[in-house]
């Protein structure tokens, strides 16, 4: 764990070792406990492909799958 703090012009610096680890661009999620920082991809779409890249259904055939299985879940 990093602390961090906050200067005059409310900036926070992240070490450097974070910022070459998850880039320089992130979505700040407010909690009801504190902030979450989550990192943004430069190419966001990339990303998804690179993640997805195994996956050989398609998205209907995915989608039908988790339909079918909401309704299993709930009773059907």
């Amino acid at each position: 764990m990093t602390d961090a703090t906050l200067d005059d012009r409310g900036r926070l610096t992240l070490p450097k070792a974070i910022r070459e680890r998850y880039g320089d661009h992130y979505h700040v999620v407010q909690l009801h406990d504190g902030i979450k920082l989550i990192p943004i991809e430069d190419d966001p779409l990339e990303a998804l492909r690179d993640e997805f890249a195994d996956v050989e259904k398609t998205a209907s055939e995915l989608r039908e799958e988790a339909r079918e299985a909401a309704l299993e879940e709930a009773g059907r």
